[in-house]
């Protein structure tokens, strides 16, 4: 196991939250940090389970009539469902760097699926924006293996190549994290070179979940972190083959589009969640186990119905943002509790070392906010989460930045200089733009996202000297 970390003489202090909250304005304590006590007086293990390109209503909990996820329920049945979840961008990449530094995106200077899309004819051209996760930013990985954590990634990485890869990045072990965004294919032999072929037909998702189990068993007397970002749901479309033609004699009312084999994918990786619970409670430890399960992004359009909200993954609107978040935290959450806080993808790391009582690196400043008080039923003192995406993406978004502060929804396009505000209480689709009917709101809005872009030297698109002048 590793040694407790001893650098720069930063302390982690036992409890729920934090003592030395001076951490966070620049003040030192000087003691040696110690993992937090869960309620078994052992230190609390962590859980972040990550769906890729999972929809925001794609779970039985979420109000899906269309996909059947015992699991994830069980799991919100225990814990905390937050009904106005957020990533941190409309694609994979920047959205996993946050979720491993609690930094927004925009400020990582990642904010674009790696390598992105290249649109040379285009009005604007992207910044020449960095194409994996810095070495130098610290990882919630890192900090929870110096304080004496054994750390798993299993699954998806897509952080950059070889040199960035999850075993450079504070895990333990890695198994099947790559530079790739998706699997050459579902079943053995898979094609992902940091992976081994299981048996012949070997469904991915079920070797993620056994590797998982693997992990947990061999750690169940440490304070672990497992990290689990599944390859799933992202495309090719390829479900069990039993389970997909069950899903095919069942269409549900109202769903369109209609993928059998995409909920077959869903229930594989409901499957894999219940694999970890029931290891979990075999092993005696589930009450010292926190659990969270989110997505990267919002679901494709074209794959799944993301109805009322309007359009999907790669888009500026909120289909391509909002999407499942639940947190399990045993001793801190309250069964089948729910919450309408928003929360955004860097708020999970910060929450993590706040719970687990482990300090952030002085030296990086966190844009995510400490949930913690949300989860024990309180409230969070937040005036506007953010976005900042200057590229292209077939699912309909152009170069744009955007800011939800309480129902109200502004995004800035970059193309013709353009503001497009909604109110989200009212028109969750966004289908009616207020900015002329609301000029006030649109200034106030407007700059509150310039200063924000402006204080996380936010990377802007640039003219296209090729572009011809038409659309």
């Amino acid at each position: 196991m590793p040694s407790i970390f001893r650098a720069n003489g930063w302390i982690r202090l036992t409890g729920l939250v934090p003592a030395c909250l001076a951490v966070w304005s620049g003040i030192a304590c000087q003691a040696e940090a110690q993992p937090a006590a869960s309620g078994t007086g052992r230190p609390p293990n962590v859980i972040v389970v990550l769906v890729d390109d999972l929809g925001w209503r794609d779970l039985a909990c979420q109000g899906s009539l269309a996909y059947e996820t015992p699991a994830v329920d069980r799991l919100a049945a225990e814990g905390m469902r937050f009904t106005r979840g957020y990533a941190a961008c409309t694609v994979c990449s920047p959205s996993r760097a946050a979720l491993m530094t609690g930094q927004y995106p925009a400020r990582l200077h990642l904010t674009d699926w790696i390598a992105g899309h290249d649109k040379p004819d285009a009005k604007l051209l992207p910044p020449d924006w960095t194409k994996h996760l810095p070495l130098e930013a610290t990882t919630l990985a890192e900090r929870l293996r110096a304080a004496g954590y054994a750390t798993a990634s299993i699954g998806k990485w897509h952080l950059g190549s070889r040199r960035f890869f999850p075993e450079h990045q504070g895990f333990d072990e890695s198994i099947g994290g790559c530079d790739k965004g998706h699997p050459p294919s579902y079943f053995s032999p898979y094609g992902i070179p940091t992976l081994s072929d299981g048996p012949e037909g070997e469904y991915l998702t079920d070797r993620e979940a056994a590797e998982a189990v693997r992990f947990i068993t061999e750690h169940r007397e440490d304070p672990f972190f497992l990290y689990l970002p599944h390859y799933c749901v992202h495309t090719p479309l390829q479900g069990k083959p039993d389970v997909t033609a069950r899903f095919e004699t069942q269409r549900p009312p109202n769903q369109s589009p209609w993928k059998p084999t995409y909920a077959a994918m869903v229930e594989s990786v409901d499957d894999a969640l219940g694999r970890i619970l029931d290891t979990l409670e075999a092993h005696g430890i589930r009450e010292r186990t926190a659990i969270v399960f989110t997505s990267d992004n919002g679901g494709l359009a074209w794959v799944t119905d993301n109805r009322p909200l309007r359009a999907g993954k790669g888009s500026a609107y909120e289909a391509g943002v909002r999407v499942p978040l639940i947190i399990s935290w045993p001793g801190v959450t309250q069964p089948g509790s729910t919450t309408a806080v928003p929360a955004i993808t860097p708020d999970i790391p910060v929450t993590i070392l706040a719970l687990t009582g482990v300090s952030p690196d002085p030296d990086q400043p966190l844009d995510g906010r400490d949930l913690s008080d949300v989860l024990a039923g309180g409230v969070l003192d937040r005036d506007a989460l953010f976005w900042h995406y200057p590229h292209y993406h077939p699912g309909g978004a152009t170069p744009y930045s955007a800011v939800l502060a309480g129902t109200w929804r502004l995004v800035h396009f970059y193309e013709d200089d353009r503001d497009e505000l909604y109110d989200l209480a009212t028109d969750p689709g966004e289908t009616t733009d207020l900015a002329a009917a609301e000029p006030e709101r649109r200034t106030a809005l407007r700059a509150t996202l310039d200063a924000w872009l402006v204080e996380t030297g936010a990377q802007m698109p640039v003219p296209n000297p090729k572009w011809n002048g038409s659309d």
